[in-house]
């Protein structure tokens, strides 16, 4: 198959691309960019499929086998400050999502008329970033999802089973690099800790009442005091931010709301740490009369790359840029609900370049439309061609690989 098809409409490209960049939404409520790209994909005669959980929906191409995968990521992320943040929320597509979604629409047009064997699928993915938490804690009480990631909802619905491998990208934001390949990535739960003391006047009665807050800050510190116990092999971070600090200036704080992302690489320190997280917040609570109410969710599974996959990919990139400006084996403490479908299929995730600023940042824009945009849509277009006119290199791939976890054992975990 011939990718000079795909510099001759680059400027379609490119507007597609900045079209969704100006109009970002958060997770399970990507309607507007849904719509431009169902309408791009129905104008090319490339008909699209609705998934559920509001907003996911896929395209398909060819027929017969070899079946391979492809994702986009739909949504945006909180950034105060960003050019094109949206008014209501934030929402600003600071992690190039938008970008992902662009050039795989049109790399899927400009494959249409060349896929000569098997079958490739776009999958449109809601809600990776893990955010906007009670707004989707209410959609799970209204049972319009079960789980607060997008393609943890797929993934056990049965949306992705027949694909026979995955193919995904991310920006790298402005790292200096020309691609990225085989970068692990990490695993995340997420908490919810609530301090409870007793409320009284700050100034008439403060020996009346139990500060919260000053739970929350002997927990803290705690937390520092604990990284000393983190092993470097297992990457551990806990981050966190205070989202409720207080009633009133004018009161003894009753109660302080904490969520952190307590992450590594290594699943069984992974549980072990956030053991400790748990037995901190409960003992400095204890510690002054107060008491933590400690909500535990289930985050996003560590990535896991098929590495055959991934060298179809290098020899794509190498026609773009040498050899030493491919960052390989890159460990980053970043987590998505890729890693999850890493569990059950081979997958891939590659990084790409022509940005400027940092990710999940107000800076973050781009910089480079060819490398941003074009390049990254012909190595998609070139890695799909070889695998669909290559059955027994996808069967070679599919050999190799094995699940980690069964889908009763992922059920349980999640529970």
């Amino acid at each position: 198959m011939n990718n000079r098809t795909l510099d001759k409409d680059r400027e379609e490209l490119y507007e597609l691309g900045d079209i969704l960049f100006k109009n970002p939404q958060l997770g399970y409520k990507e309607f507007k960019n849904k719509k431009i790209l169902t309408d791009y994909l129905n104008s090319h005669g490339i008909k699209t499929e609705d998934l559920g959980y509001r907003t996911a929906f896929k395209a398909s191409i060819g027929k017969g086998s070899p079946k391979i995968g492809l994702i986009a990521e739909l949504d945006a992320i909180p950034t105060l400050g960003h050019p094109f943040a949206a008014k209501e929320d934030n929402a600003a597509h600071s992690c190039g999502h938008s970008t992902q979604c662009a050039i795989m629409a049109y790399a899927l047009v400009k494959l249409k008329d060349q896929l000569k064997k098997g079958t490739v699928t776009l999958y449109f993915t809601p809600a990776e970033e893990f955010t906007d938490i009670r707004f989707r804690k209410e959609l799970i009480r209204k049972h319009e999802i079960n789980y607060i990631g997008g393609k943890v909802n797929m993934l056990t619905g049965g949306c992705f089973d027949d694909e026979d491998l995955f193919i995904h990208l991310h920006t790298m934001g402005g790292s200096g690099y020309h691609f990225s390949l085989n970068t692990s990535l990490t695993g995340f739960v997420y908490k919810q800790i609530t301090f409870k003391g007793k409320a009284t006047h700050a100034a008439i009665a403060p020996d009346k009442g139990i500060n919260a807050l000053n739970a929350f800050v002997l927990f803290d510190n705690a937390l520092n005091m604990l990284r000393e116990t983190f092993r470097e092999e297992d990457y551990i971070r806990i981050h966190g931010i205070i989202d409720e600090g207080g009633q009133t200036v004018n009161s003894i704080p009753e109660k302080i709301v904490y969520e952190c992302y307590v992450r590594s690489m290594n699943e069984k320190a992974l549980r072990e740490t956030a053991a400790k997280v748990d037995n901190a917040a409960r003992c400095c609570a204890k510690a002054i009369g107060a008491s933590a109410k400690i909500e535990t969710t289930p985050g996003y599974l560590p990535m896991h790359q098929s590495r055959l996959i991934n060298d179809v990919i290098r020899k794509n990139m190498l026609k773009h840029c040498k050899l030493s400006e491919i960052h390989d084996d890159e460990i980053s403490m970043a987590a998505g609900d890729i890693g999850d479908l890493s569990i059950f299929k081979p997958t891939v995730q590659f990084g790409y370049s022509g940005f400027s600023g940092n990710c999940h940042g107000r800076d973050l824009c781009i910089s480079d439309k060819n490398r941003a945009y074009l390049e990254p849509a012909k190595v998609v277009f070139d890695t799909v061609a070889y695998l669909s006119e290559h059955d027994d290199y996808v069967k070679k791939i599919k050999a190799e690989f094995k699940p980690s976890m069964t889908m009763k054992e992922y059920l349980d975990y999640l529970k």
